[in-house]
Parts: C-alpha cells; sequence; structure tokens
C-alpha cells in the first residue's frame, strides 16, 4: 500500500474536527457613577420641582367654600340685626349725628338697589339676586382661592341681606323695600345716597373680585402669569467672498534671482 493511501485511511479514522471559530471579544466601556451622588435631572423635571405646590399627586389647594359661606353667614347676620335695630329706633325719629357730621343715622325705605339705584325695579332686583347667589354656589365647588372666597362672600351675604327685605318686607313678597340707615355728610342722603350694611359688603366684595381679576388670579386658585417675549436669534452676518483680485505678495529677491 502507497504512503498516500496510508495516509488518507488515518485522516478518515480521526474525527473530524468542527472549524468553529471563536468569537471575538469586545471590550464594552464602563461607567463609573460616583457612590451617593444622584443622577442628573432632566430640564422638564427640574422646572416642575421648582413650580410651587407641585404635587406627584396631584393634589389641588384646599377648597375654600366653608370661608365663603362663614363670611356670608356672618354678613347676612349684621345686616339683618342693624336693619331690625333701625326699623325699632329710627323709623319716625330724628337722623343722629356721628363723627361731626361725617356719619348720620337715618331710616329709609328704598325700593331700588344698592345706594338707592333702580327704584321700581324691584321684582327684577330680586331675580338678579337669586342669579347671583346660584351663580356663587355654583363655583363654590371649585373655589380655592382665599380672596375670591372673602369677595365672594361679601357679595353672597350683601345679596340674601337684600333679597329677605324684598321678599318679606311690605308691601309683599318681590315687592318689598329694602331698609337703608347710614348717611354720609348729610342726614337725608343729599350727599351720597343712604344705603346699609349689604350695600356695603356687595360694594367691597365686588372691589375685592375685580381686583383679583386685574391680577390674573382665578377662583380655583390659578394664577396666570405673562408669557415670556420670546427671543430672537442672533443673525449671522454674511461673510463676504474674497475680492477676486488680491495684492500680488511681492516675491523674495533670491526668487526673482534665481529666474
Amino acid at each position: 500500500m502507497s504512503d498516500e493511501s496510508k495516509a488518507a485511511e488515518k485522516a478518515a479514522e480521526k474525527p473530524a474536527e468542527a472549524q468553529v471559530s471563536e468569537p471575538e471579544t469586545v471590550a464594552t466601556p464602563v461607567i463609573e457613577v460616583p457612590v451617593g451622588d444622584e443622577p442628573a435631572k432632566s430640564s422638564a423635571e427640574a422646572d416642575d420641582d421648582e413650580d410651587e405646590g407641585f404635587s406627584f399627586t396631584g393634589s389641588l389647594p384646599e377648597l375654600k367654600t366653608k370661608v365663603l359661606a362663614v363670611l356670608a353667614a356672618g354678613v347676612l347676620a349684621l345686616d339683618v340685626l342693624t336693619k331690625v335695630v333701625s326699623v325699632a329706633f329710627l323709623e319716625d325719629a330724628d337722623p343722629i349725628q356721628l363723627f361731626g357730621g361725617v356719619l348720620y343715622l337715618t331710616f329709609v325705605r328704598n325700593p331700588g338697589a344698592a345706594f338707592g339705584v333702580g327704584e321700581g325695579m324691584t321684582w327684577v332686583l330680586a331675580l338678579i339676586a337669586m342669579g347671583v347667589a346660584g351663580f356663587i354656589y355654583w363655583i363654590s365647588r371649585n373655589l380655592r382661592s382665599q380672596g375670591w372666597a372673602v369677595g365672594l362672600g361679601l357679595v353672597l351675604g350683601g345679596a340674601v341681606g337684600n333679597l329677605a327685605d324684598r321678599l318679606f318686607r311690605e308691601p309683599g313678597p318681590m315687592r318689598g323695600h329694602v331698609v337703608d340707615f347710614l348717611s354720609l355728610f348729610d342726614p337725608y342722603g343729599r350727599v351720597w345716597p343712604v344705603f346699609n350694611v349689604a350695600d356695603m359688603a356687595i360694594v367691597g366684595g365686588g372691589a375685592t373680585i375685580i381686583v383679583l381679576a386685574l391680577m390674573r388670579h382665578d377662583y380655583d386658585g390659578t394664577v396666570h402669569e405673562d408669557d415670556p417675549e420670546p427671543v430672537a436669534a442672533p443673525v449671522a452676518e454674511p461673510v463676504s467672498a474674497p475680492d477676486a483680485e488680491q495684492e500680488q505678495v511681492p516675491a523674495p529677491d533670491s526668487l526673482q534671482e534665481s529666474k
């Protein structure tokens, strides 16, 4: 048997080795994080953390319905009490001068609105007062501003106080006359119309609401801020192309001599 046949037999007896190349190991860069340092927050997370009243649970400011109710009840009680006292002691009596004539206690039955406005429209004013009370009750379900609670409480107490006069006083329901007993600088309201506690509460509450609205404070506690003016991006100045004709730099003397 020839040497070539022997070599072929030996190769057949040996098991074939699989030609499998080992995978190349690639070094993975390891980023070391210092122990104790918090990962950097994104800009959105940082802005949220800076906002006042931010809560991960989405909680809202506390409702101010109790403030509104207590203030309105206090205004109503004071208005009814002063009117009862006025009817008992000031009707058919001479005006009482206070503070050197700055304020007078007098007695007037007013068929109109606050400060004697709208005489002869008692039933319309009664309906308006009912609408105001209903509107305040509706928005009180989401009332979260302290200032708005004070303003609406004053308006509600005053509106209900005068509404009670129009419903229960003479000459009859929806036509009752409102009792006024305060006059400034004159005993008969010739300088300033005669008014009562309810009128003062309505005007004071209305002024409070107007100021809050001008300050962009909403009754739900939202404060609207002016949007920052957009900053214009700087405009890059156009780069002028190099002049076609450039001044020729004279060659050194050594180069000219070589030529």
